[in-house]
């Protein structure tokens, strides 16, 4: 019985560890809120220069955020592995708990410092345009699948103007 725990319980883990790597290398990894997706780039009209500007800030964003990600994702694995014990300890899971939190925070702080940039970068007709762009998506209640009410992401979402869906 101890054998088949164990063995559960590293398959678990492994399953854990590999999924978000394998969500990662699937293209799964958004563009972590970089605010211009090439959709909007086109409608936009961005100038050469905007476009390297912007490019430019999407990588060293990247960069920059990719750690974070990685941390993040070792964190949530780590709170999982506790949720699976027998007897879940509350004080490690509320630690754990709040580095998950505590790297979101971070996350997000340099998505909102990202989007930011991008909105300097660009000019006050295009800034009306991306503005415009992002009205009405998002989280909130409104018209689900089919016209009927529901909750969740409009389409679209996650690609350039929001955050993963965390």
């Amino acid at each position: 019985m101890k054998k088949m725990m164990t063995m559960i319980a590293v398959i678990a883990l492994v399953a854990i560890m590999v999924s978000p790597a394998a969500a990662w290398k699937g293209g799964m990894r958004g563009d972590y809120g970089s605010g211009i997706n090439d959709r909007m780039a086109a409608n936009l009209n961005l100038t050469a220069e905007q476009t390297a500007q912007i490019k430019s800030l999407q990588e060293a964003q990247l960069k920059e955020i990719q750690p974070l990600h990685n941390k993040l994702y070792s964190k949530r694995s780590e709170l999982r592995l506790l949720w699976l014990q027998q007897s879940p300890d509350q004080s490690k899971i509320t630690a754990a708990d709040r580095e998950v939190r505590a790297l979101r925070d971070q996350v997000q702080d340099k998505v909102t410092s990202h989007r930011l940039a991008i909105f300097k970068i660009l000019t006050p007709e295009q800034q009306t345009k991306l503005q415009a762009y992002g009205t009405g998506r998002g989280y909130g209640y409104g018209k689900g699948m089919r016209g009927h009410g529901g909750m969740g992401m409009d389409p679209g979402m996650g690609r350039g103007i929001g955050m993963r869906g965390y």
